[in-house]
């Protein structure tokens, strides 16, 4: 079985961190986020694998190259404009010849990963084996619909949903889907939606079966949900140190830290808080739970919880920074003493705000 995975649009939702490079290179407890979607291919013995950029492609390349550091053979599928999941498949079906494939948004992070929908694929004899989640607002997402666990009905965004079921972003296709791809017509929106595709097999007699995520499961298409999706993956955060603690700084709680990093006597880090290569946290710094701080940071002064700093970032503040992403080599300084209150920042990349 062969894997497709989807690097491709333009990630306005993310702007302005997206203005200068590919969402799916931002970076989740420190890993790229694309990276998620690739070990979780390969962890369901997914190691042919085609990647669809976008226009905005920066860095996928470069990170990902022919797969041979991550284990997996790696190929890349251009799709000039993001005209939808159906038409990033449609692209893919010269590479797939004629075999089975797992699609897998890169966008999307899935606990469980991909291997329990490629073992339902491979059991129940399935042309298609979709991955779907209870929400809380399906109007926002691709929904599916079932009547005595059969799936009647694949709808895109609809108005007023009649089920709660999410589609999550991995899809198990069988040659069939080909066939689909090719006869669906562009939405409103201009995109070949995969929703109608899955529709297309259904009303063909096609077996579209339908397994519910364990675990969580998170779509990043806003800052919101890159932090809710940290918060996530540093929950299952071990404690490790590479770098230095010096004597009489105060560390609590699952703590990792990457090679020649320091945290410095007479700083507070509470976990759990990953802190990459080369980074400092300086005496008096104060890095509360569910913090990434990427690689070559320096925290000279300030307090921050539940954010993300990003590679080459400098906080020198002494503000409290919350909830915030700090997009890579920005800087974050105050113009003068003030006492700390909590602030909220969205920055792009090479950014530099005065508070």
């Amino acid at each position: 079985m062969k894997g497709l995975l989807l690097a491709g649009g333009h990630g306005t939702r993310l702007r302005p961190l997206t203005f200068t490079g590919n969402k799916h290179l931002l970076t989740i407890a420190n890993k790229p986020m694309i990276l998620y979607g690739l070990e979780h291919l390969k962890n369901a013995g997914v190691t042919d694998i085609a990647v669809v950029l976008g226009p905005t492609k920066e860095g996928i390349v470069e990170l990902l190259g022919d797969g041979s550091d991550f284990g997996v053979r790696v190929s890349y599928i251009d799709q000039p404009e993001p005209k939808g999941i159906a038409h990033a498949v449609r692209l893919a079906e010269g590479y797939m010849e004629g075999e089975p494939f797992v699609t897998y948004l890169g966008d999307n992070l899935l606990k469980q990963g991909a291997k329990g929908f490629v073992e339902r694929f491979g059991q129940s004899g399935a042309d298609c084996v979709i991955g779907v989640c209870a929400v809380k607002d399906p109007s926002r997402y691709g929904v599916v619909e079932m009547e005595a666990g059969k799936v009647t009905r694949a709808v895109e965004k609809p108005k007023h949903p009649r089920s709660n079921l999410a589609l999550v972003g991995v899809y198990v296709f069988g040659p069939a889907v080909f066939e689909a791809v090719g006869r669906i017509e562009p939405s409103l929106r201009g995109e070949l939606e995969v929703t109608d595709a899955i529709q297309w097999l259904i009303d063909s007699g096609a077996k579209v079966e339908a397994q519910e995520v364990t675990g969580w499961w998170k779509d990043t298409g806003t800052v919101e949900d890159l932090i809710e999706a940290n918060r996530l993956v540093l929950d299952d955060l071990e404690h490790q140190v590479r770098g230095t603690i010096e004597d009489e700084s105060n560390v609590h709680g699952r703590v990792s830290t990457g090679l020649n990093s320091v945290i410095k006597r007479g700083a507070e880090v509470r976990g759990p808080v990953v802190i990459g290569s080369g980074s400092v946290v300086n005496e008096g710094v104060y890095v509360g739970p569910y913090t990434s701080i990427g690689n070559n940071v320096v925290l000279r002064s300030g307090e921050v919880e539940n954010s993300m700093i990003m590679d080459g970032c400098t906080i020198d503040t002494s503000e409290r920074i919350v909830d915030s992403l700090i997009g890579p080599n920005s800087k974050v300084a105050s113009l003068g003493t003030a006492r700390p209150k909590g602030k909220r920042l969205v920055v792009g990349a090479q950014s530099t705000i005065e508070l």
